[in-house]
């Protein structure tokens, strides 16, 4: 008896065929992530965490718990005692999503990583990186005109800022159902960067544009660099209080960085605590990834129209660029446009490896990382706006 309770216990016994489905989109995920090395850090750890959640019988992660959590006739509605109480490791884990917590300090340790010189030296450069975040709002339409609440379509648009940690955020808040998919999606496609890119910055542009060489940026004082974190957090959460969370968290990365006096500080966010949050992160997304939650026509949806956001994202920087040449006596390379959503620095790379392939001579990867910064900040600032608006 003993024997035969033991075998019906085994997860082999308990596998539905939509659990068998997610365990092999996992191993597909994991492949990506180790032999195509596609975005590793985060498709890692968010597919071990989607094996995880899979495991019939393993009781890590209880999608009940968190209806209860979301239901408001629910007696544990917005309450984390359940979860904390009958939930498993990954329940205990996806709080720090839930909260928000996660994604800000993430911010943290992005803005100690990233260099605003190229944005102060060129603040036109803003202006493509706002360009850029047309396909959020474009693909926020389509997709509340297609059936989606508008949650769940503010939630698909911030695919196209390339940006995970944003599109984390945002979703937690609106449509925390949908987590797993776009999370997904998200960081696939920063990891298909320069896949998808080339061809829409080709098709946008003549030879003539992509050749055109661009003077040396402006050299940056370190006064600059340090003002410039405090003020873009004052005026951004004074005029859009829903996104100082993520824009208050990247300014106060970058300043650690800048000021000089922080070293331990900025050292610690670039390094420790960015790859702790990470790991954290990675898994308790991948757990939302349940079968029920993920085979469904809707995660189709999803990849389709997120890859739309992102191309007319790419798209819009380029435009805006082409446009600003018409006015412009120092004419800009429109390739930097596509820079414009916020995968750092990849979308910069690509821009200066399409332009040289038109003139050898030709170095646009700092003007890039102009509008590529600033798309850090604008899809951060497109979350508030949605979230504002939404929420």
């Amino acid at each position: 008896m003993n024997i035969l309770e033991f075998f019906s216990g085994m997860g082999f016994m308990q596998m539905s065929w939509q659990q068998g489905i997610m365990l092999l989109i996992s191993f597909f995920l994991l492949y990506l992530a180790i032999h195509k090395k596609y975005e590793p850090l985060l498709l890692l750890p968010i597919a071990f965490g989607m094996l995880l959640t899979n495991l019939p019988g393993a009781g890590m992660f209880h999608s009940e718990l968190w209806s209860a959590f979301l239901d408001p006739e629910s007696p544990a509605y917005h309450s984390y005692g359940a979860i904390l109480k009958e939930g498993g490791l990954l329940d205990v884990l996806y709080i720090g999503v839930k909260a928000g917590v996660y994604p800000c300090l993430i911010f943290i340790g992005v803005g100690a990583m990233t260099d605003f010189g190229p944005l102060i030296a060129n603040p036109k450069s803003l202006l493509l990186g706002a360009a850029a975040q047309i396909g959020i709002f474009v693909t926020f339409l389509c997709a509340n005109a297609m059936g989606f609440s508008p949650a769940e379509a503010g939630s698909i648009g911030i695919i196209g800022g390339a940006d995970g940690p944003t599109s984390i955020f945002l979703t937690s808040k609106l449509a925390p159902h949908l987590l797993g998919p776009i999370a997904i999606a998200a960081y696939s496609y920063m990891a298909l960067v320069p896949v998808i890119q080339p061809p829409i910055m080709r098709a946008l542009t003549t030879k003539k544009e992509r050749a055109i060489k661009m003077g040396q940026l402006r050299p940056v004082s370190k006064t600059e660099k340090i003002v410039f974190p405090i003020i873009i957090t004052a005026v951004v959460a004074l005029i859009l209080p829903d996104a100082a969370p993520l824009i208050g968290c990247l300014m106060l990365g970058n300043l650690m960085k800048e000021c000089g006096v922080v070293d331990r500080l900025s050292k610690t966010a670039q390094n420790e605590l960015m790859n702790i949050v990470v790991i954290f992160l990675g898994l308790s997304v991948g757990a939302t990834a349940t079968a029920g939650s993920f085979l469904n026509w809707q995660t189709l949806m999803i990849l389709s129209m997120g890859i739309v956001a992102f191309g007319l994202g790419s798209a819009g920087g380029v435009l805006l660029a082409k446009f600003m040449n018409l006015f412009l006596k120092e004419k800009i390379n429109p390739l930097i446009g596509s820079a414009g959503v916020s995968a750092v620095p990849m979308a910069a790379r690509v821009s200066q490896t399409v332009g040289q392939e038109e003139n050898p001579s030709n170095f646009l990867l700092m003007h890039a990382m102009g509008p590529n910064v600033a798309g850090v900040i604008g899809s951060a600032v497109a979350a508030g706006v949605l979230l504002t608006m939404l929420g």
